[in-house]
């Protein structure tokens, strides 16, 4: 008898310790409408929502936290957009999580991609319910989550609308993404060409070190070309808005070369050349209408 209370007790205190290390919000902000409501199969496939103060069907924030694809949550969301700010304005916001590059996808990015896309349609597929306005969802994320944000602004609808799962039947585009950090490019090669010392993305493809990323260039092009947000890019694409800590120096050597703005001016002249509006922000850049995402997300999705 003994015994068994002592494995009850160690039972209950692993359980008391692992909730007191669960990811939080910051205290602050409002306790969601509904939380942890699943859009998927796999754990990671939930999200949170806030619902704006709205009598008539309200636009979204669809916030993809960072954290490389191998780590992080949800409940950063404040790091990537203030929720607060959006609720004030009459925008409803969804936080998810997603597969981590762990996963058994092939290529591994298809997993936070695929379910990216997923928690959208499933966001829209609660139109009706949740007093959403489907054809106003902006996306915002930090480094991987910006690039997953992109990818989702760029790549063509994933809809099916002879599905018989009625979510994948929802569209997956956005009418507008804001994002910091990004890398917008999974291309080795225009990495080097931007950033000589470029570190990041191999992962992305199940290639390690860079060096093998490089080599292997070729042989997975298809791969960077379903999911390479540069790569994506056409005329039909909706405005997206780029935040970065430091100036761009292409061709140089960077301090942080997986957040640097090289990757955002790359980006810029792609989309000009192309037409889609993308705003571009950086201390001591050009003067622009916006110096953060949420300021753009309000004011492209209060349109």
């Amino acid at each position: 008898m003994k015994f068994i209370l002592s494995f009850i007790f160690a039972l209950l205190s692993q359980l008391i310790f692992a909730k007191s290390k669960a990811p939080s919000y910051t205290p602050n902000l409002p306790q969601p409408s509904q939380s942890e409501i699943r859009y998927g199969k796999h754990e990671r496939n939930v999200l949170d929502f806030w619902k704006a103060e709205s009598i008539s069907p309200a636009p979204v924030a669809f916030v993809i936290h960072g954290g490389g694809w191998k780590g992080g949550s949800k409940e950063r969301l404040d790091r990537f957009a203030d929720p607060i700010a959006l609720l004030q304005a009459g925008i409803s916001v969804v936080a998810i999580n997603y597969r981590y590059v762990t996963s058994d996808e092939s290529p591994p990015v298809k997993a936070p991609l695929h379910d990216a896309a997923r928690a959208l349609q499933f966001v829209r597929s609660k139109a009706k319910e949740w007093n959403i306005n489907k054809n106003r969802i902006g996306a915002a994320g930090g480094s991987a989550g910006a690039c997953s944000s992109l990818w989702l602004a760029f790549h063509d609808d994933l809809a099916d609308p002879k599905n018989k799962d009625s979510i994948l039947r929802e569209s997956s585009r956005l009418q507008c993404a804001a994002v910091t950090g990004a890398q917008t490019t999974l291309d080795p090669k225009q990495m080097k060409e931007w950033t000589p010392n470029s570190k990041y993305g191999g992962h992305a493809f199940g290639l390690h070190p860079f060096d093998a990323f490089l080599k292997n260039r070729k042989e997975i092009m298809p791969w960077i070309k379903e999911y390479s947000p540069f790569a994506n890019v056409t005329e039909d694409d909706p405005p997206i808005f780029l935040q970065y800590k430091s100036p761009p120096a292409i061709g140089q050597v960077q301090k942080d070369p997986t957040h640097t703005s090289n990757f955002g001016i790359k980006l810029q002249e792609h989309c000009i050349a192309n037409g889609v509006k993308c705003e571009l922000y950086y201390p001591n850049g050009p003067k622009t209408v916006h110096s953060d995402p949420t300021s753009f997300l309000i004011t492209h999705l209060q349109k």
